[in-house]
């Protein structure tokens, strides 16, 4: 879009190029839920802190480095496995706003044109869906981290999306009622019974009911534009005891082992690009490190920070990693095109757009450095009546 064309040779025309495994379209098998008294068990390579905000005691977690793969590679280990490809969808999504607007090219939402500078098509629902794959296979397939309990009953998804998320909650919990917002009416039209989307804009004034028992959101800390508003309106129609959950990924590039030059590495200066474009838009793109503090604000309890590594591309040499790291550089690579619009903002043309975007295809390719991403997880509780101590909700 907005005149960003891919160079002569891209990463498919590359030998040593793997495509992802299709993301998949439904549930993976047999997730199970966390007990409700407790965020689930700590695993032993991971490190807690605890600290304390406004008497609040907060947890976080630390996660220690990526150790490097030093041989080749199996040619099987991108193979999908351990994924169910059945659904109980049976019920046709409605919605009054099908509408879109074209740009260069790409197809945007026409429902608050201009507010969000990133795509709805089919190549950017692909690459939200190959996102979702990727928390899959990071949480061990796990849609959640909140201690909700087995049976919850109204559960809400802000920022939707292809709605893949709510889709694999309705076939979790049959017995829940689960709502999907979105700008964009890009959700599949047959989804489980207990499912229903709607075009809405969770910054406006909250029309979607109260007693929810949990709220996630995925990838909105960074994109919206009042986030103590949102989380504000969220606390005041979670029923007491209930949870939110934001599952937020934060692209600046690391590097433990040196390998990354700090102060030249193009993927730096991409993300710094990236942080200037978007907040011509009133977006943050730092946000999602300080949702805790949001959290503390609107009066929410038992706030857990989850910090995952990500890497991009498949340099680790644990499996699981590697897949991961595929699908990240896969999601990097396509989100090129997708931030047309938004580097069109900052002034550079089409060439100069061109140019710099082969640079980070060849930087995303070098698999020599080892960079990583982190992927945050913040839960947390509202008390019951309104009063810390008494939700039940177990230490964090």
């Amino acid at each position: 879009m907005s005149g960003l064309s891919e160079p002569q040779r891209g990463p498919s025309d590359d030998p040593s190029h793997v495509e992802p495994p299709l993301p998949p379209q439904t549930k993976r098998s047999s997730p199970k839920p966390p007990q409700p008294s407790t965020p689930g068990p700590i695993p032993e390579d991971e490190a807690f802190s605890q600290k304390t905000v406004d008497g609040r005691r907060q947890t976080e977690q630390f996660p220690n480095s990526i150790e490097a793969e030093e041989g080749p590679e199996e040619e099987d280990e991108f193979l999908a496995e351990g994924w169910d490809g059945s659904s109980k969808a049976s019920t046709s999504v409605t919605s009054s706003i099908y509408a879109h607007t074209y740009e260069n090219g790409r197809r945007y939402h026409s429902y608050r044109y201009g507010r969000y500078p990133i795509p709805n098509d089919d190549q950017e629902q692909n690459r939200e869906d190959m996102k979702h794959a990727m928390m899959m296979e990071l949480t061990d397939g796990k849609l959640y981290l909140s201690p909700i309990g087995p049976n919850p009953q109204k559960i809400i998804d802000i920022g939707t999306g292809t709605g893949i998320w709510a889709i694999e909650m309705g076939d979790l919990f049959p017995g829940a009622e689960i709502l999907g917002l979105d700008l964009s009416p890009i959700q599949p039209q047959w989804v489980p019974p207990n499912v229903r989307f709607m075009i809405d804009d969770v910054e406006d004034e909250w029309a979607n009911g109260s007693e929810w028992d949990f709220v996630h959101l995925r990838g909105m800390a960074l994109v919206l534009r009042d986030l103590q508003k949102a989380v504000d309106q969220i606390y005041q129609h979670l029923k007491p005891g209930g949870w939110i959950e934001f599952q937020e990924s934060h692209g600046e590039p690391r590097c433990d082992d040196g390998t990354m030059d700090h102060e030249t590495d193009v993927m730096k200066k991409f993300w710094a690009l990236c942080v200037e474009a978007m907040a011509k838009f009133g977006m943050n793109l730092n946000m999602p490190v300080v949702v805790g503090n949001f959290l503390e604000r609107a009066g929410f309890v038992n706030i857990t920070c989850v910090k995952k590594k990500t890497p991009v591309g498949t340099w680790p040499k644990d499996k699981t990693m590697r897949l991961i790291g595929l699908y990240v550089k896969e999601a990097a690579l396509q989100s090129l095109s997708a931030l047309g619009k938004a580097f069109a903002n900052l002034g550079m043309d089409a060439v100069e757009r061109e140019v710099f975007s082969a640079k980070v295809r060849e930087a995303v390719m070098d698999g020599k450095v080892h960079r990583y991403y982190y992927f945050y997880f913040w839960f947390a509780q509202k008390p019951y009546d309104n009063k810390e101590g008494d939700g039940g909700g177990g230490d964090s």
